[in-house]
């Protein structure tokens, strides 16, 4: 190998080097657990009031002209927030998404469509894509909320039994509540991110049974309405925390295993359109098709 060759591959090698480090630095640093434990005390400890301020008087140009698509009353601001949140967008900015993707979309696809086609058909066709449009943003955090609110349901029952496992070790309710959402990492993300977001909360100072009530209202559950309130009297009563939420977790359990048995039964309801839309036409023509065909062919004969 001669040694231009050599410095040339080299050089190519620590370029490579250099590119794929920088890289995998730069993904680690983003993706690092202190940094999303960042994002969540910011995001959580970020006010409705307080992001309208921001995103209208900020430094940035641009999102000073978006913030006019915001809802101006801080009610709505409030309700559009927390239905964001109970989807699972809890960053600051995602209203400010919501209303533009809200404004936006509706005439990027009317525009398309009048693009493709400008006639009469083409002017019904945009207003249809209007309406999909300005609908579309909502349906899609509609479906996410409903997703979103499933997994919680599914794992609470698991989740109390890990909170029972490490109140009886001998572990503080805040203490298990840290500790489960370290372990419901993989297995239940949404809750694992719900139960780190009380832990943030009460780290930063806010009472116990505020950061619970902040919990059901994100969620929007009945199953988590009704754990908080367990909690709330437990608190307050100074009864057993363990056993209490041992019962709760039976409870849940029991209540799980009710939704799963009423879905099944619903499986012989619901199978019954698609029998009778895909599979009985094809078993008539198998089983009449041959006969049809002899009749129609003796017939022929007769005719002749």
């Amino acid at each position: 190998m001669t040694p231009d060759v050599l410095l040339a591959a080299i050089g190519t090698f620590v370029m490579v080097a250099l590119v794929v480090g920088t890289t995998t630095s730069w993904w680690l640093a983003r993706t690092s657990p202190e940094r999303r434990r960042l994002a969540h005390a910011k995001a959580a400890s970020a006010g409705v009031l307080v992001t309208h301020r921001l995103l209208t008087d900020g430094p940035d140009p641009t999102l000073a002209r978006l913030s006019k698509m915001l809802p101006r009353s801080p009610k709505d601001m409030s309700r559009l927030s927390r239905r964001l949140s109970r989807a699972g967008f809890s960053d600051p900015s995602a209203v400010l998404y919501f209303s533009a993707s809200q404004l936006m979309l509706p005439i990027v696809l009317a525009g398309l469509v009048l693009v493709v086609d400008f006639s009469i058909v083409g002017w019904i066709l945009a207003v249809f894509a209007l309406v999909v449009g300005y609908a579309a943003p909502g349906l899609y955090v509609d479906q996410r909320r409903a997703a979103r609110q499933k997994a919680i349901v599914n794992g609470l029952p698991d989740a109390l039994d890990l909170l029972v496992v490490c109140v009886e070790a001998g572990s503080g309710l805040d203490q298990a509540i840290a500790k489960a959402a370290d372990e419901l990492e993989i297995a239940h993300p949404a809750l694992a991110e719900e139960f780190r977001l009380i832990t943030t909360e009460i780290r930063a100072g806010k009472p116990r049974l505020e950061a619970f009530n902040n919990f059901s209202q994100r969620t929007g559950v009945d199953d988590v309405r009704s754990l908080v309130a367990m909690l709330t009297q437990t608190d307050r009563f100074g009864t057993s925390i363990g056993q209490a939420l041992r019962t709760h977790a039976e409870m849940s359990r029991t209540r799980r295993r009710q939704r799963a048995e009423e879905r099944a039964a619903k499986v012989g309801v619901k199978m019954v359109f698609p029998l009778a839309l895909c599979l009985f036409p094809a078993l008539y023509i198998v089983c009449f098709g041959p006969a049809a065909i002899r009749i129609i062919r003796a017939f022929a004969l007769v005719s002749r």
